[in-house]
């Protein structure tokens, strides 16, 4: 393995929801509030991301605000009841676009209505792509989704690891063994930790679905082109709560930095981890882990005293 920083050391953080609800479709605050509460919050990139409704809303955009455009995406199984969606498996998709000011009148395209053609969804998601999205697969456990559904799924650039609203919704939030489900089959995407917020309650309630799953990009500015571009390229980790500030590989070890966190753990293509925890009153800011160079992949999360997390994408050995 060569020596490479797997977090890019040029530039600096800047956080980021990516997937966001409005009234344009589902949500309850405008384009407008959803701009000004992030923003006071430290967010610098918001994805308008509405259901069946593509967002492009350059207005937004200043010195230290990106509105990312795209829309989510969504196809259901067989309803077992008339209108009883409570039931029903379904897929949802978010599309980040690239570059919205190459269209022109765009319509969201929505995949085949076909539950169960793996075949016709992928073709829909590599469409997607050729036209100039990244796609991320959302939160399969509030989905209905088990292995069969995401098993053969191709052409994703990310899924959820984490998804505020649906943590809300029935403690639905949390998706890391199908990402790891995922990447053990071969595929090689990125995590990302998203709010899916509709804004049902005040920020300031318990039941708030904002400001909890976000996602930590290294840019060395803030422009449109720049968040692409780490999307892209994996320069970026996901967050419930803890810092991730440095991730690298020197000498054959992996070493990561962070804020205060109670554990350290680096999962593997196989059951075997590596692992830090603290002692009783103590915490963790560094960890080191010697690679034996047969782990398939390796991906950082790092767990603080309230359970929240910070993951790193999944990076494979044989591209290292």
């Amino acid at each position: 393995m060569k020596d490479r920083n797997l977090l890019p050391c040029e530039g600096q953080f800047y956080k980021a929801n990516l997937h966001c609800h409005t009234v344009l479709s589902d949500g309850k605050w405008t384009k407008e509030q959803v701009k000004e509460e992030y923003k006071k919050r430290g967010y610098s990139v918001v994805a308008f991301t509405d259901h069946r409704h593509y967002g492009w809303h350059p207005e937004l955009m200043d010195e230290g605000f990106i509105p990312l455009a795209g829309f989510e995406a969504d196809l259901n199984d067989w309803f077992k009841a008339p209108g009883d969606f409570k039931h029903v498996r379904c897929y949802h998709l978010l599309l980040w676009d690239k570059n919205p000011t190459a269209r022109k009148d765009y319509q969201a395209q929505q995949p085949p209505r076909r539950y169960g053609d793996i075949h016709s969804l992928n073709e829909y998601l590599c469409t997607m792509q050729e036209q100039g999205f990244l796609t991320c697969y959302n939160h399969p456990y509030w989905s209905l989704q088990s292995y069969p559904d995401y098993a053969h799924l191709s052409n994703l650039n990310a899924m959820e690891i984490y998804n505020h609203g649906c943590e809300h919704d029935g403690l639905y939030g949390y998706a890391p063994q199908a990402y790891d489900e995922m990447l053990r089959q071969g595929l090689h995407i990125g995590c990302v930790a998203t709010d899916d917020n509709h804004n049902s309650y005040p920020p300031d309630h318990p039941l708030s679905d904002a400001f909890g799953g976000w996602v930590m990009l290294k840019l060395e500015s803030l422009t449109y082109e720049n968040v692409i571009h780490a999307l892209e390229k994996g320069h970026y980790y996901a967050s419930t709560g803890p810092e991730m500030q440095e991730v690298y590989i020197k000498d054959d070890i992996v070493h990561i930095k962070c804020s205060p966190v109670k554990k350290i753990y680096v999962a593997t293509d196989s059951r075997n981890c590596y692992h830090k925890v603290a002692a009783q009153g103590e915490y963790l800011t560094e960890a080191s882990f010697p690679l034996k160079g047969d782990e398939g992949y390796i991906r950082v999360d790092c767990e603080d005293e309230y359970r929240r997390h910070a993951y790193s994408n999944a990076y494979f050995l044989d591209e290292l």
